[in-house]
């Protein structure tokens, strides 16, 4: 996408996030990839990914804390972790309909939905920065909340880390651990993308990708727990 094609996608975006913004070069800044700039100096997004974490999470864990007044500190760590994850904030990019709004370099245009996962997570927490400086921590935890509060009730919240999840399951079921096999490692230096192979003996064996080796086997491990019932789908 061109630089004036780009800025004249923004009243869209905007229209679509709810929100308008005085500093569209910021707007703009929080939907770039570093794939697109050349230099170790030039702008991206992910100073701005940096603050909308820590946004996302203040604002997550003060509804959490609202929502569930005799949760422990376990169970509210437990859902601040899943619903500020990757997965959950790539989601949220999904609903959005965000992907045709990021920049791309060339090497990552044609790449899979799955590959350019952490990408829109990234852009998301990156946009939530940039209401916050634009507007005020008001603004933002009402976009937060706008695309999070169903999500804030939901079971799915409250599950537990997928590796620890697995591993109880294996030995209850197998009386063994489960074992992670790295089988590839791919993509440039700046956007590595690991693929990891979950097995449980006596059981198929599944496989996850991300952008960590911990990340990979946390997905492979979710995948186990999901098909097996062990969670469900909600």
């Amino acid at each position: 996408m061109d630089q004036m094609k780009h800025q004249t996608s923004l009243p869209k975006l905007e229209k679509l996030l709810g929100v308008t913004f005085t500093d569209r070069e910021r707007l703009a800044l929080a939907l770039t990839h570093s794939s697109l700039q050349q230099g170790r100096d030039a702008a991206n997004y992910e100073r701005l990914e940096f603050l909308g974490d820590r946004v996302l999470g203040m604002a997550v864990a003060e509804r959490l804390f609202a929502l569930y007044p005799d949760a422990d500190e376990g169970e509210l760590s437990v859902r601040l972790n899943m619903l500020v994850s990757a997965e959950t904030c790539a989601l949220v990019a999904d609903e959005i309909d965000l992907a045709r709004f990021i920049r791309f370099g060339v090497d990552l245009k044609n790449l899979a939905d799955a590959r350019t996962r952490s990408i829109r997570a990234d852009v998301v927490e990156a946009l939530i920065a940039a209401v916050y400086l634009d507007h005020g921590y008001e603004v933002a935890r009402d976009f937060i909340l706008r695309h999070w509060e169903h999500r804030l009730h939901s079971a799915a919240s409250a599950r537990r880390d997928p590796k620890t999840e697995l591993q109880e399951w294996a030995h209850r079921a197998t009386g063994a651990a489960p074992s992670y096999e790295l089988l590839e490692r791919s993509g440039p230096d700046h956007e590595p993308v690991f693929t990891v192979r979950a097995s449980v003996k006596g059981f198929a064996a599944e496989t996850g990708k991300g952008r960590s080796k911990r990340q990979a086997e946390t997905e492979a491990a979710s995948r186990i727990l999901l098909r097996e019932g062990v969670w469900k789908s909600n």
